[in-house]
């Protein structure tokens, strides 16, 4: 590890003062006020060689009182919930300045009391200047996870000294999980700045957004739940942007970032919320820190540099064939489509409940888009559409873009795919299926990728996907892709690769290929459907091939 060393010495010296606007006990119902609050102030370091401690400036803060069941921290006009009574500040502000600290106690019913403790501290800590120039450059400048390089996260053994020892994510592996949109801004006045979605501040400020942690550590934070469950992390767990405090130490010589209340970078992990300074240049640092288990230490590169791409390199550039959809008000261009039509053969082969027609009601093209409806019939079913470009416009290898909405409602099973030219004459899955986008009936916030065959090694139908997160597809556009090559396919979405395989001349992914659009209800990946379905609507921007 890379520990910067200074010559100082901080000395630190406490008059408490304890001043105290404490009730009763007070029972009106189920009110009741907490009494008796209680603080405890422990010097880090302290001992009797050493009774101002360390002198790291670092003070822990330990409140009990009788009847709470939460508790607020106040310092610099700044609240810090803390529901446990635990909280730590650095003092590190030169000279000898007295801090008033306040201690909220809540109890049943809201009832509060309160109590003040003042802190005089002596500190001689003085940042070098170019760390403070790093981090505000005089005001203020924003920080992001350098999500495009590696290591940017990742976690390790307590007190280790590589970054992502044990596990370091791969550029963008953590892309729409809640983290990389995020940015931390360390004001000059002292206060740290969490904007949780940098990307919906345009034209106006939306402070709503979502975060990435662990869990159950996450639920520290104190929003309102939610969130997708993936192993022990918590993806796009839905939080504001909000305000901090933070400072700078040096304990044992180690340059440290601390942020006050549950205020956190990347991931949140819970702990002292103390950030060991690795490494650190003009535009980027190398932070780690503790989790709250004490399992392990988390890494993260976070950087000042411009907007992180993930921008995928094709070799496929020429334009051949697209499909604008710019025919307002009738069907799809009879050039590029045809329909499948009825309910199929038991459900389509998977157990679906639609039938497909190719009425205005159910496909149109209308305002430069191509609309497939899904919609309840009023008798028990339900009537969609399933266009497919079979015969008039089919490819092999290229880059293909779909711009499109995705429908909301469950039970919907919105797919964008593609059937090997000769299904008609070899079947399924030995024609083979490239499925670019299909997304479950009760999950609308993934998107799955998935290429299937038949293997004639294990004579078995053969399957291979992957899924990644999309948590507004149903709201905004965006482009899902295939990157498809006789040595490589890839799957995107906003050109963002998800999905990778190995392709070769023993599959059947090296002949044309047709496209399909259309919506499902119900089935396999469909599932239960809404009881309460009117319909919804899957709208398509443009269809579009590139070789």
């Amino acid at each position: 590890m890379k520990k910067l060393k200074y010559s100082f010495r901080v000395f630190i010296m406490l008059a408490l003062v304890f001043t105290a606007c404490q009730e009763d006990d007070v029972a009106v119902g189920a009110i009741t006020a907490p009494s008796n609050i209680q603080v405890d102030v422990d010097i880090v370091g302290a001992d009797a060689a050493n009774p101002n401690g360390d002198g790291s400036g670092t003070v822990n803060f330990t409140a009990t009182a009788d009847n709470a069941i939460s508790y607020q921290f106040v310092y610099n006009n700044n609240t810090t919930s803390a529901p446990g009574g635990k909280q730590s500040y650095d003092f590190s502000v030169l000279g000898l300045n007295t801090y008033s600290v306040t201690v909220l106690a809540f109890g049943t019913g809201g009832a509060s009391s309160s109590k003040t403790v003042e802190v005089e501290v002596l500190s001689l800590y003085d940042p070098p200047a170019d760390l403070t120039e790093m981090l505000h450059a005089n005001s203020s400048r924003e920080w992001r996870i350098k999500a495009e390089a590696k290591p940017h996260f990742g976690l390790g053994p307590v007190g280790g000294f590589i970054p992502g020892e044990w596990y370091s994510a791969e550029p963008f592996e953590k892309d729409a999980v809640g983290m990389y949109d995020d940015r931390y801004i360390f004001n000059a006045d002292g206060t740290f700045t969490h904007i949780t979605n940098s990307t919906n501040d345009d034209p106006t400020t939306d402070t709503s957004g979502t975060v990435f942690g662990r869990d159950p550590l996450i639920n520290e934070l104190g929003g309102t739940g939610g969130g997708t469950a993936d192993g022990a992390d918590i993806l796009n767990y839905p939080f504001s942007d909000y305000t901090a405090q933070w400072s700078l130490g040096a304990p044992g010589g180690v340059e440290t970032l601390s942020l006050t209340g549950t205020a956190f970078m990347g991931y949140y992990t819970g702990g002292n919320h103390k950030y060991e300074i690795f490494s650190r240049s003009a535009n980027e640092m190398v932070l780690k820190t503790t989790d709250g288990n004490g399992e392990f230490d988390w890494w993260f590169t976070l950087t000042t540099e411009g907007e992180a791409t993930s921008e995928f390199e094709t070799a496929y550039t020429n334009l051949v064939w697209e499909d604008g959809f710019d025919t307002d008000g009738g069907a799809p261009n009879p050039a590029n489509w045809t329909y499948d039509i009825g309910t199929g053969t038991n459900g389509w082969g998977n157990n679906e409940v639609q039938t497909y027609t190719n009425n205005a009601e159910n496909v149109l093209v209308e305002g430069g888009l191509l609309k497939i409806t899904a919609k309840a019939d009023g008798s028990g079913g339900y009537t969609s559409a399933r266009i497919k470009s079979e015969g008039l416009q089919e490819f092999t290898y290229g880059r293909i873009d779909v711009r499109a909405k995705l429908p909301s409602a469950q039970g919907t099973w919105p797919a964008i795919w593609m059937l090997g030219s000769n299904f008609s004459t070899v079947g399924w899955p030995q024609s083979g299926e490239i499925d670019i986008m299909e997304q479950t009936g009760d999950d609308k916030a993934n998107s799955l990728g998935t290429l299937h065959w038949f293997d004639s090694g294990t004579n078995a139908n053969a399957s291979f996907g992957n899924t990644t997160a999309v948590s507004n597809a149903a709201s905004e556009f965006h482009v899902y892709s295939l990157d498809w090559s006789a040595d490589k396919m890839y799957i995107l979405i906003d050109n963002v690769p998800f999905f990778e395989f190995d392709n070769n001349a023993a599959l059947p992914f090296n002949q044309d290929f047709f496209f399909i659009l259309n919506i499902a209800m119900g089935g396999t990946l469909g599932g239960t459907i809404d009881p309460g379905f009117t319909q919804d609507t899957m709208e398509i921007d443009y269809v579009r091939v590139y070789q």
